[in-house]
């Protein structure tokens, strides 16, 4: 790591999987509390990314290149401690996996598993967590109902806010309001805008206009390659790449 402010440090990042290149030579940086947008088409290896700061890419016949530094570690080593890891980095992906259980039991999932009891602490943590994800006031009076009941905004921000419990120092979000409607979206904008002040956020959307209001920085990828980054505003307005105009105009992907 080169400075404390930079938290994630991809060094020629590379990613073959089944002889298929997936990322290639990724050289970027994020920095502390900053929400950092990643956009580009399908298959561009948005996803890919993320998985390997949190160290949950799965795949047979695996080849990978370069540095990847988390919080100062390198999540490409093969001395990672992927549960030491995701105490600290949280992901949440595009289709909330709500559990079937309250949303209590929900929030607190996380930190049972770490054996943690203390019934204070659980609520603290549970309050925390709905806070942040601007969901407080919507559930305080039903801890204890279904989570499945929750509507699918709800849901969504409860997997927000189950990651926050776990007061992680980056959360990373793959496609966060994927098919909800305008309401549910803004909350979820808003909950991030609040969480950058203690967070750092890696946020992943198709949606080249939600990368435009909420991103501070972003990275432009196309076909496993890192085509442009640096400040939203100026990626939006002035974009040094031909590729990355046509994108954001809406002429290809």
């Amino acid at each position: 790591m080169r400075t404390e402010t930079i938290v994630i440090e991809a060094r020629d990042v590379s990613l073959h999987a089944r002889g298929r290149k997936i990322l290639d030579n990724i050289v970027l940086d994020i920095r502390r509390n900053e929400i950092f947008g990643i956009m580009g088409p399908a298959g561009s290896g948005k996803t890919s990314f993320l998985r390997l700061i949190n160290h949950t890419f799965r795949a047979q016949d695996v080849v990978l290149g370069g540095a990847l530094y988390v919080l100062g570690e390198d999540v490409l080593s093969e001395d990672v401690n992927p549960t030491s890891l995701r105490r600290k980095v949280s992901m949440v992906f595009a289709t909330p996996v709500v559990l079937p259980m309250s949303i209590f039991e929900n929030l607190v999932y996380g930190l049972r598993i770490q054996g943690i009891k203390d019934k204070a602490v659980l609520r603290e943590a549970a309050e925390r967590g709905l806070k942040a994800a601007i969901l407080w006031e919507e559930v305080r009076d039903r801890l204890h109902k279904p989570a499945q009941k929750l509507s699918g905004g709800q849901q969504q921000r409860l997997c927000i806010a189950r990651a926050m419990a776990m007061s992680p120092e980056i959360l990373l979000l793959d496609e966060p309001t994927s098919g909800l409607d305008p309401i549910s979206t803004l909350r979820i904008e808003e909950a991030l805008k609040e969480l950058k002040r203690h967070h750092t956020i890696v946020l992943v959307s198709n949606n080249t206009k939600q990368i435009a209001r909420v991103s501070d920085r972003c990275a432009f990828f196309l076909m496993g390659e890192l085509i442009e980054t640096g400040e939203t505003s100026r990626v939006f307005t002035v974009p040094k790449e031909k590729k990355t105009d046509d994108y954001i105009a809406g002429r290809f992907g």
